[in-house]
């Protein structure tokens, strides 16, 4: 299991599988059931995860008592929720297992501790969290310049695995629109599909 990290950091290293090996033989990974929280909105957080199997959701519960989706993490993906720009350094989101999940599972306290110990590991995570903020700030700048049509496109495009994996409303609340947006959205997009196989 542990193959897929390694082939992860592959993309940010130019260690030797041997020595990625190394790196990764005392890493801690756990496996949770489906519906677990790993994180509760306002608390603090003091893990980390690395998802070699399995799908998270990042969601917040606004004042209203309706639920938010902002994020899926599925398969090659690091999760973190940053904080350190906050006051009382308490998450704005819930974490929580969408499936049965296999997790590299890193504690934020002992993190200077890895570095200090593997320097190698803080310029590797440097450029993980580069590409990943990179990635989100894309995204956002895509988000809030698209239609929501054009939203379930890029999705379709980018992660179509979500749309088997992840509850419809869920998922409608993700691309910023409700449930039964999303139903026309699927069911014009599928007869248009029908069409150009006609044609």
């Amino acid at each position: 299991m542990k193959d897929v990290l390694i082939q992860y950091m592959k993309r940010f290293s130019n260690l030797s599988d041997s020595e990625l090996r190394k790196l990764t033989d005392n890493v801690p990974v756990a496996t949770y059931r489906k519906g677990t929280i790993l994180l509760h909105q306002g608390e603090i957080p003091d893990k980390c995860y690395f998802v070699l199997e399995g799908c998270l959701r990042q969601y917040a519960v606004d004042e209203n008592g309706n639920e938010h989706t902002y994020n899926f993490f599925t398969e090659e993906q690091s999760v973190t929720i940053f904080n350190q720009h906050t006051t009382d350094k308490v998450s704005k989101y819930s974490l929580s297992c969408l499936e049965d999940c296999t997790l590299v599972v890193g504690d934020l306290s002992t993190e200077q501790e890895s570095y200090d110990m593997h320097p190698v590991l803080e310029v590797m995570t440097r450029k993980m969290i580069q590409e990943d903020m990179g990635a989100m700030r894309d995204d956002f700048s895509s988000f809030i310049s698209s239609t929501p049509e054009e939203r379930y496109h890029t999705l379709m495009k980018k992660r179509p695995d979500l749309i088997d994996r992840v509850p419809q409303y869920q998922l409608a609340s993700y691309l910023g629109i409700k449930p039964e947006s999303l139903s026309r959205i699927k069911k014009r997009s599928a007869g248009s599909s029908h069409l150009r196989i006609v044609y």
